[in-house]
């Protein structure tokens, strides 16, 4: 097992910060807070630095993605919409060539078929749907089994 600290990025997408607000009956009562204070919570326990980033703002998303060139180990991202179309964001992604898992809180392959559609999955390790906010705590540990078969 790798004693190394991991330095993750977490990224949330547009309208992720009315989880608990919009759609409770999709996107669960748990407002983006309480699952920050889950992720955190977890990557402390699997001994991993994060940091956490909510924006409504492709650029800044891009921009926060650039920068963590330097320092991350890997990236978790909720593209929220920008996931089925910004090939800017996918390019961000697949340029600092550090791993990508990508989390959906819904199952976005049983909803509407445009939601279905991920231009960011052809380049991320997996994609994690449907079990919440749960479904960030699943890609950190996926992010740290990777970084522990490569040691």
């Amino acid at each position: 097992m790798s004693t190394k600290v991991l330095n993750i990025l977490v990224l949330h997408g547009p309208n992720i910060n009315l989880t608990g607000f919009r759609e409770p009956d999709l996107y669960g009562k748990k407002p983006i807070g309480d699952i920050d204070a889950m992720i955190q919570e977890e990557g402390k326990k699997l001994g991993m630095e994060l940091r956490i980033l909510q924006s409504n703002h492709e650029g800044v998303l891009i921009d926060t993605i650039q920068e963590c060139r330097s320092w991350a180990d890997g990236i978790v991202i909720n593209a929220g919409g920008l996931t089925h179309y910004s090939i800017a964001l996918r390019d961000a992604l697949s340029s600092v060539r550090l791993p990508v898992v990508e989390v959906h809180m819904t199952n976005v392959h049983a909803r509407e078929q445009f939601r279905q559609k991920s231009v960011i999955a052809p380049i991320a390790l997996g994609q994690v749907a449907g079990f919440g906010g749960y479904g960030y705590l699943l890609a950190l540990r996926a992010i740290q089994n990777l970084h522990e078969e490569v040691v």
